[in-house]
């Protein structure tokens, strides 16, 4: 079983990923930077050359790669979901894990990342704000519906969102020992 982030770019999958997977020693993948290192260019190069549908099935490959892995922290990236074929997939190989925020705390956060628009495209030219909103009207449904336990990311720190996942994997009996054990972030 895989512990799999899901939820909105900005609200912290890569990070809380990270030290999620080093609190309970299971190796980290990022779906995004996967794609872009199996192609050479960010995501914003694949769309703008090839467009969204390229993207999607690249995501898709990589989706179905991990699928076979054993035991092992996913941040995805915020769409990956709303392909049906992928949610199934994760949702049979894993726990998820919904990171969620407010639109003025991810469009904050979005635009103090300076990598964040060098690495992904727009939705659309509507503004930043406009985008998240119409955006996450569709995929918030689907977070909720999908996501095995969910944690607001606006007043935790990443240790506390860390700490709180550990918590929720303890009570669940789909993971062994290790995860049920995973000890407080000082």
């Amino acid at each position: 079983m895989h512990i799999i982030l899901i939820g909105y770019r900005g609200t912290g999958k890569s990070a809380v990923g990270k030290r999620l997977a080093e609190k309970l020693q299971m190796p980290f993948y990022d779906t995004d930077e996967l794609i872009e290192a199996a192609t050479g260019r960010t995501i914003k190069e694949m769309v703008a050359e090839n467009g969204w549908v390229y993207f999607r099935e690249r995501e898709r490959e990589t989706v179905q790669g991990l699928a076979v892995l054993h035991r092992s922290v996913i941040a995805t990236g915020g769409g990956v979901v709303m392909d049906e074929g992928n949610a199934a997939i994760l949702k049979k190989h894993g726990v998820l894990i919904w990171l969620s925020a407010d639109v003025k705390t991810i469009v904050e956060r979005i635009q103090s990342d300076g990598s964040s628009s060098k690495r992904r495209p727009p939705f659309s030219q509507e503004g930043i704000m406009k985008e998240t909103e119409d955006v996450l009207k569709k995929r918030i449904p689907v977070y909720s519906l999908l996501a095995d336990y969910s944690i607001d990311t606006i007043n935790n720190n990443i240790d506390e969102i860390v700490n709180s996942i550990c918590q929720f994997l303890s009570r669940t009996d789909r993971f062994g020992k290790k995860e049920s054990t995973c000890q407080e972030v000082p």
